[in-house]
């Protein structure tokens, strides 16, 4: 842990992803899905769940996702990209956040 600056951990993820597709691949794969920092790694992503939900992560997959082009009435305009984790928790760990913490 003391490898990365906490303060560093904390600002990795964003926000978790809770989409029908994000429950699905929670239910199937045992994995959890986090929107992170566009700079984030996946060791910075994999300490910063450790630290914070207290749970084993047994591996993460990252992807990046470009944003749509949109057009705001007369002007076209982009969506800003967006980076995901998939961290996949050791079995029988467990992330709810719907308690606001560890199951």
């Amino acid at each position: 842990m003391s490898k990365f600056n906490q303060e560093r951990l904390l600002q990795v993820l964003v926000a978790p992803q809770i989409s029908e597709k994000a429950t699905l691949v929670a239910d199937r794969n045992e994995q959890v899905v986090f929107v992170v920092a566009p700079d984030a790694t996946k060791p910075e992503v994999k300490a910063a769940v450790e630290m914070l939900f207290k749970v084993e992560v047994k591996s993460v997959q990252i992807s990046n996702l470009k944003g749509k082009v949109k057009r705001f009435g007369r002007t076209m305009g982009r969506r800003s990209d967006v980076k995901k984790a998939f961290v996949c928790l050791k079995p029988g760990q467990e992330i709810n956040f719907v308690e606001g913490g560890v199951a």
